[in-house]
């Protein structure tokens, strides 16, 4: 279906309600969540945590503290006196790689796996509109960010309660707060978790929109975020660091401490939503001026 095409068909209907936009998001969340490569990514990251807590426990069967040398993700020395330590080290151990593969696999099949499986001219023949689709799209994509990231946090908490006791928090700084503040303070980890994959969901949005193959599209997104989390690790590349968007990703340990250091927290939400804002504005365009075909 060419763009002039659409553009009649368009013309030619009445403006979608309100409820109809509404339906169309549900509709786009349904389809994202009964596709079974999306059970199995949520399927993998909930045995992540199952993995961590047993081998954490493993070690320390003999007396012996987690984590000893530095060795293993950050807060790790922490599981063994409380299990809450375990959600913030199994976010830890999965924002680097597997949280947003999983979202860089979901956004980059969002608009190229309709073109591949002949659905998408349909759905653009439909009261939609490309804007609202696109929308919908992305929005969906960040509401799989948040089943992800709790998805973790909750099989982490699960499995810390189970094999470890639980009680009052030390923060970084040396605070002690109660088990409910440190639930609080896990909520909002999780929280900026999901805020720390925006910029990889807005990505994988665009490069969706590059191609009509679903799996181009999501090797693409992966290899983007491959090659950010490399370039990452040069000092020598430190002048471009601070853009590259899995930067500031860890700085989510800062809202264990007490006060708070609100600095990197805030540079990382600045620069997802710089991301969002570029290469959103990116995957609208191409969109708009797209030849849909299949």
């Amino acid at each position: 279906m060419s763009q002039a095409e659409v553009t009649t068909a368009a013309a030619a209907r009445p403006a979608p309600s309100p409820l109809w936009a509404l339906s169309l998001f549900r509709s786009e969340v349904g389809t994202v969540f009964r596709r079974w490569r999306t059970i199995a990514l949520l399927g993998v990251l909930t045995a992540v945590p199952v993995l961590v807590g047993i081998a954490v426990k493993m070690e320390t069967g003999d007396g012996g503290a987690a984590g000893r040398g530095g060795a293993g993700p950050a807060f790790i020395s922490q599981v063994t006196n409380n299990g809450l330590f375990l959600v913030f080290t199994s976010l830890a151990a999965t924002l680097p790689f597997f949280l947003p593969m999983a979202v860089g696999v979901v956004a980059g099949d969002s608009v190229a796996g309709e073109a591949s499986s002949g659905t998408l001219r349909y759905l653009l023949v439909a009261p939609a509109g490309r804007t609202r689709l696109l929308l919908a799209k992305f929005t969906a994509t960040l509401a799989f960010c948040c089943a992800a990231t709790l998805t973790v946090a909750a099989s982490a908490l699960a499995v810390g309660a189970l094999l470890f006791p639980l009680g009052d928090v030390t923060l970084i700084s040396g605070v002690t707060v109660s088990f409910g503040e440190g639930l609080l303070r896990a909520l909002a980890v999780a929280g900026a978790v999901v805020l720390s994959l925006v910029g990889i969901a807005a990505l994988g949005l665009f490069v969706s929109t590059l191609t009509n193959s679903g799996i181009a599209a999501m090797a693409t997104t992966v290899g983007l975020l491959i090659t950010a989390q490399i370039v990452d690790q040069f000092p020598q590349l430190h002048a471009v660091q601070p853009y590259l968007f899995p930067h500031y990703w860890l700085s989510f340990a800062d809202l264990l401490r007490a006060p708070v250091y609100w600095d990197q927290l805030l540079d990382n939400l600045g620069l997802q939503a710089l991301y969002a804002a570029v290469f959103g504005s990116a995957a609208w365009a191409r969109f708009t001026a797209k030849d849909v075909t299949a």
